[in-house]
C-alpha cells in the first residue's frame, strides 16, 4: 500500500447493543473515515442510539435491515456498504463494549505495512486476558480452535470465533460474500473462504472486557453444530487446495492415507464379525493384515498435515491485486 492514509470503515453489527453502542461509537478515533452501523432488525431498536451520535458524527451511516439475519449478515451487509463507497481497509468491531476502538491503529498496520491481508483479535495470547470471560467461551474456543485449523488452514490462528477484524478491500472483494455463513459460524467460514484464495492472516493479541453480557453461543453449536460445518469446510478446502487448483506429493499422501487406513479398518472389523460368528480368534497374520494398512496410513496422513502446516500464505494477496 502507498504512503497516503488510507480509507479506513468501521462496521458494526447492531442487535440488542444499545447500552454499550453510544461509548463504542465515541472512542473510534479519527483515522476512521467511514462507520456503518448495521441493526438487525434488533427489537430494542438498536439504530435509535446509534442515530443519536450520527447527529454529531457525518462518518456515520446507518443501516437498518428489514429481518433479523444474524450476525453475519448484518456484517455482510456492512460490508457490501463500505466497498460502494470505496474503503479500502474495513474494520469490523461488536457494538456490545467488548473490543475496544482504540486498537483499530493496531489492526491496521499489518495491512498497510504489506504484511498481511486480514487481521484477526486474539484474546488466548496472554492468560490474563481471559480471566473474565465465562466458562463457555473458553470451553468453546478450545474446542473449536483445532478443527478451524483443519478447515481454514491457518495452523498459527487462535480464537477463531473472535469478531475483532480487519480486512483490505482487494481481498474481501475476492470473497464470495453470498456464501459467507449468516449466523454464528460467520468468523470461521471467513477464514475457510479467504484460506481458498491463499490471503495471508495474522493475529493480534487483545483484550476483552465481559461485565454482565450472556453468551448466545450454545452447547448445541459447540458439539453438533460448528463440527459439522468444520468438517464440511475441511473436505472443500482439501478438494480446492489439492486437487482442483493443484496436485502435489501432499495430494498423494492424502489419497494413500485415507485408502489405506480405510481399508485396514474395514478389513479388520469384517473378519472381526465373521470370527465371531464361528467362535474364533484371529491369527497373527489377520491382525497384521489389518494393522499394517492402518499404521501406514496414518504415516502418510501425518505427513499431509505437516506439508499443509507448512503451506500457510506468506505472501500477501492485496499487494497484487488491482
Amino acid at each position: 500500500m502507498n504512503n497516503k492514509t488510507p480509507k479506513v470503515a468501521v462496521v458494526i453489527p447492531c442487535y440488542k447493543v444499545s447500552k454499550n453502542l453510544k461509548s463504542v461509537l465515541n472512542e473510534i478515533g479519527p483515522e476512521v473515515t467511514s462507520i456503518y452501523c448495521v441493526d438487525d432488525n434488533c427489537p430494542e431498536e438498536s439504530w435509535k442510539a446509534a442515530e443519536s451520535i450520527a447527529n454529531n458524527d457525518g462518518r456515520i451511516r446507518v443501516i437498518r435491515r428489514d429481518k433479523n439475519g444474524g450476525v453475519g449478515a448484518a456484517v455482510i451487509t456492512g460490508y457490501k456498504a463500505a466497498l460502494e463507497d470505496d474503503a479500502e481497509i474495513i474494520i469490523k468491531i461488536d457494538g456490545d463494549g467488548q473490543m475496544s476502538p482504540k486498537l483499530v491503529q493496531k489492526f491496521i498496520k499489518p495491512i498497510t505495512e504489506n504484511r498481511a491481508d486480514f487481521i484477526k483479535g486474539n484474546r488466548f495470547y496472554d492468560l490474563k486476558s481471559i480471566s473474565g470471560m465465562p466458562f463457555i467461551r473458553i470451553f468453546g474456543n478450545s474446542m473449536l480452535s483445532f478443527i478451524n485449523k483443519l478447515s481454514s488452514g491457518y495452523w498459527d490462528l487462535f480464537d477463531p470465533n473472535n469478531g475483532y477484524t480487519a480486512i483490505h478491500a482487494k481481498v474481501l472483494k475476492l470473497i464470495p460474500l453470498e456464501k459467507l455463513n449468516e449466523r454464528f459460524f460467520h468468523e470461521a467460514d471467513m477464514l475457510f473462504r479467504l484460506s481458498t484464495v491463499r490471503a495471508v492472516v495474522k493475529n493480534i493479541p487483545m483484550d476483552s472486557v465481559y461485565d454482565d453480557e450472556k453468551s448466545n453461543l450454545s452447547i448445541l453449536n459447540i458439539l453438533v453444530t460448528f463440527p459439522y460445518l468444520h468438517l464440511n469446510r475441511t473436505a472443500k478446502r482439501i478438494f480446492y487446495n489439492y486437487f482442483l487448483r493443484n496436485f502435489n506429493i501432499a495430494s498423494l499422501y492424502f489419497i494413500l492415507g485415507l485408502f489405506l487406513s480405510i481399508f485396514g479398518f474395514w478389513y479388520g472389523v469384517d473378519s472381526w464379525i465373521e470370527l465371531s460368528k464361528k467362535n474364533m480368534t484371529a491369527s497373527a497374520g489377520t491382525v497384521m493384515l489389518a494393522a499394517m494398512p492402518i499404521i501406514v496410513g496414518n504415516t502418510y496422513l501425518v505427513g499431509f498435515l505437516a506439508y499443509d502446516m507448512q503451506d500457510t500464505p506468506k505472501d500477501p494477496l492485496h499487494r497484487d491485486l488491482t
